[in-house]
């Protein structure tokens, strides 16, 4: 069976994406040429048509679009492995946090001082991601533990620990038809415009609801309440601070929302352990408190 090297797939995914040779061997810094052959060279190999060709344009043929898909996985594999790799052998190394801001449930500190007091802490450095690629910086390699919300992240490949179960929360214009309720169901918000949550492939929210505008995170989302184009279903810590020009409700039987902290699957280091026992202690104290 045909083998890939990894720089030959390189080569290819840089062409697929760019759809032109010339931009691709620039972004590679080889010449245009050496590109062209080694194409041509993989297709042979490989025993298939990979890009459709003319002197105006090139096009992926499902074959192409085949090992595209593939070859990027491949290749972020590649990247993690040498990143772990790197990191485990590294005895100084830091303990690497992402979180998104505003997404720790006022649990880091404790979180924080909790692993400071253990005789094997490191020092953490806190890493900031967006809405839903912080799982994808533990996948790679470039965080070591997330604060992820679960069942909205994509928990692919890691384990976890619940820190906090909350529920949800609506948070509607003050002149709402509902906001002069203290409580809503799902069923009140089944025909509400909610927002469509960049990346995020599953909200929980009524499925006959209407699809309003694209948001990022609870900030834009927030700010499309206040115009009035949207309403929205949050994490009740994610609805923290209250912004008083809105109006924020229990969602009774909306699914619980869970803040966990997230590790790779095959990650066994004691740097990492370490930390997550902390964590759990921390926001069990945490929670006794309350």
């Amino acid at each position: 069976m045909a083998e890939l090297e990894t720089r030959e797939l390189e080569y290819f995914v840089a062409v697929a994406e760019e759809l032109h040779f010339g931009r691709a061997a620039a972004c590679l810094a080889i010449a245009q040429p050496a590109l062209s052959k080694a194409i041509r060279r993989l297709e042979s190999r490989l025993g298939v048509r990979l890009l459709e060709r003319s002197s105006r344009h090139v096009a992926l043929t499902p074959a192409g679009e085949a090992l595209l898909h593939h070859g990027r996985h491949a290749l972020d594999a590649v990247g993690a492995a040498a990143e772990k790799a790197r990191r485990a052998g590294d005895r100084q190394a830091h303990l690497r946090l992402v979180i998104k801001p505003g997404g720790d449930a006022n649990l880091l500190s404790g979180i924080l001082a909790a692993y400071a007091g253990r005789p094997d802490a490191r020092r953490v450095d806190i890493l900031f991601g967006g809405a839903t690629d912080r799982a994808d910086h533990v996948r790679a390699g470039r965080a070591d533990v997330a604060l992820l919300y679960a069942p909205f992240d994509d928990m692919t490949g890691l384990d976890h620990e619940i820190l906090l179960v909350e529920g949800r929360v609506a948070i509607l214009p003050p002149d709402h038809r509902l906001a002069t309720r203290s409580q809503v169901t799902l069923a009140d918000l089944a025909r509400e415009t909610l927002p469509r949550w960049k990346g995020v492939r599953w909200t929980g929210a009524p499925e006959a609801a209407g699809q309003g505008p694209e948001v990022t995170d609870a900030a834009e989302a927030l700010h499309m309440i206040r115009l009035g184009r949207t309403i929205a279903i949050l994490p009740r810590s994610l609805a923290q601070p209250m912004h008083p020009d809105l109006v924020y409700r229990p969602v009774t039987d909306a699914p619980d929302s869970e803040l966990v902290l997230a590790w790779s699957r095959d990650d066994r280091r004691r740097m990492v352990a370490s930390f997550v026992a902390a964590a759990v202690e921390a926001a069990g104290t945490t929670r006794g408190r309350g």
